[in-house]
């Protein structure tokens, strides 16, 4: 689907989104659920108001692939192995400001070329404050292949650094908000960089829960719907702007809400489920589990469940759920396995169903349950039986 506005073609993708040209390689993996999110740190020097980390990462020098923390950033073993259950085909480094720990980047960078092949494609998003010559080139010696600037559109003292990155063999790009009412200082960037960078990409702005002390954004705009985090007006704007890039010789994307929490992460998730799914388990086309569970009274989600999961003897309980586990199975006939993690027994929904009452004659609380395919395994959805 197009349209032509403005004498400029607008084409509207099957992810929701809007383009002026063809997406770059980072992108294409994304919208395919191809691509983990690494973010690197939650430390930065530039304070972006609209800025979406949350205050559990903001500031801190913390480690996520995707939602899964890295207990120990220097020995990632997280990383690598969330990166094998998503079959990534590369990852974006994100933050934060990545450059507070170039010398981790790179690390990681190096770390994922070296498991999965050079083809495995790694983006980099920063803003301009730390960028030098020194660091980027350590970036693109460690075999970095695109990288995404983020200049502060308040303030373009620091612009003239996105030059620094000529000097190197990757894909040099422009990715910034669209915020409604700043579209003459978007214009000038975009003026700026039209002779400097390969695309901009303009992300739909969106509200935030975050209480982080940076983000400013609450009151200062409305979300577009009752059902969206899409700010109002930003989709116009960013539409605006792709014509006007296009104009320059810039080719553009505009990234809209929908296309990263459905496109994007739907995908991702549905690709973690294919491969963590136990052959009980039934996916959903949202790329959730369903599966039957048998929980101990102490360890059944509800009130105070974080703190009684914390006081478990997680050795006892694990020894009782194997005991219980093997005799359901004699029982009932049943495929069923032990979950140390959320220490309770899993099975099919269908046949937990089916022996409600004798599970519970055994002292568990049985359940049908919905959850993500995440680390986490967090919960959607719990229906007691």
């Amino acid at each position: 689907m197009s349209t032509a506005c403005g004498g400029c073609a607008l084409a509207k993708t099957p992810y929701h989104s809007w383009r002026t040209g063809p997406l770059a390689k980072g992108c294409r993996l994304c919208v395919r659920g191809e691509k983990l999110v690494l973010f690197v740190t939650g430390l930065c020097a530039q304070r972006c108001f609209y800025c979406p980390i949350s205050e559990h990462k903001f500031g801190k020098d913390v480690v996520y692939a995707n939602e899964w923390r890295v207990e120990d950033p220097a020995h990632p073993r997280e990383l690598l192995e969330e990166a094998r259950l998503t079959r990534a085909s590369g990852a974006g480094i994100t933050g934060g400001d990545p450059l507070a720990n170039v010398d981790r980047c790179c690390s990681y960078i190096r770390l994922l070329k070296r498991t999965f092949g050079k083809a495995f494609h790694i983006h980099l998003y920063t803003p301009l404050r730390l960028v030098t010559k020194e660091r980027l080139a350590k970036l693109a010696k460690a075999g970095l292949d695109e990288i995404r600037f983020h200049p502060s559109l308040d303030d373009d003292t620091l612009w003239p650094r996105i030059t620094l990155a000529a000097a190197h063999g990757w894909v040099v790009g422009m990715e910034i908000p669209a915020v409604p009412g700043y579209e003459g200082k978007t214009k000038k960037l975009i003026d700026y960089v039209a002779d400097k960078v390969s695309f901009v990409n303009l992300n739909e702005l969106e509200l935030s829960d975050t209480t982080a002390p940076h983000y400013a954004l609450g009151g200062m705009f409305e979300a577009k719907d009752r059902i969206s985090y899409g700010v109002k007006g930003s989709q116009a704007m960013a539409l605006a702007m792709l014509r006007y890039a296009r104009a320059k010789g810039l080719i553009g994307h505009f990234c809209t809400a929908r296309l990263k929490d459905r496109v994007q992460v739907g995908n991702r998730l549905r690709r973690r489920a294919q491969t963590i799914s136990l052959r009980t388990d039934r996916i959903t086309t949202e790329g959730t589990l369903v599966r039957g569970c048998a929980y101990l009274h102490e360890s059944a989600p509800g009130v105070n469940y974080a703190t009684r999961m914390a006081a478990l003897d997680r050795t006892a309980c694990a020894r009782v759920l194997e005991e219980l586990c093997s005799t359901l199975m004699g029982t009932l006939g049943v495929r069923l396995q032990v979950d140390t993690t959320k220490m309770r027994i899993i099975g099919g929904e269908t046949a937990i169903r089916k022996h409600a009452t004798t599970i519970k004659q055994f002292g568990l609380v049985p359940a049908i349950v919905e959850e993500y395919p995440t680390s986490d395994a967090l919960e959607l959805d719990v229906r007691f039986l």
